[in-house]
């Protein structure tokens, strides 16, 4: 995880064994109407998760592999 300004960050995972498979993850503040807002438009997530420190997230993938998230803050 590296900050690359104030209240942005970014993380990076070597996978070799997924290379060609980009996944990636954008911290929001609107979480649950950006999910919401996805859903109504017939675009559902593979899973949600909630981490231990309530974080949320809210991966989506394409038929290549390739990952796009939402995170979102605690409730």
């Amino acid at each position: 995880m590296r900050e690359l300004a104030e209240h942005q960050s970014i993380a990076v995972e070597v996978r070799p064994e997924r290379a060609g498979h980009a996944p990636h993850t954008v911290f929001v503040d609107d979480f649950d109407d950006r999910a919401a807002g996805t859903a109504a438009r017939g675009i559902e997530p593979v899973r949600r998760d909630t981490y231990g420190n309530g974080v949320r997230k809210a991966p989506y993938r394409d038929p290549d592999g390739n990952e796009i998230g939402f995170g979102g803050a605690p409730l």
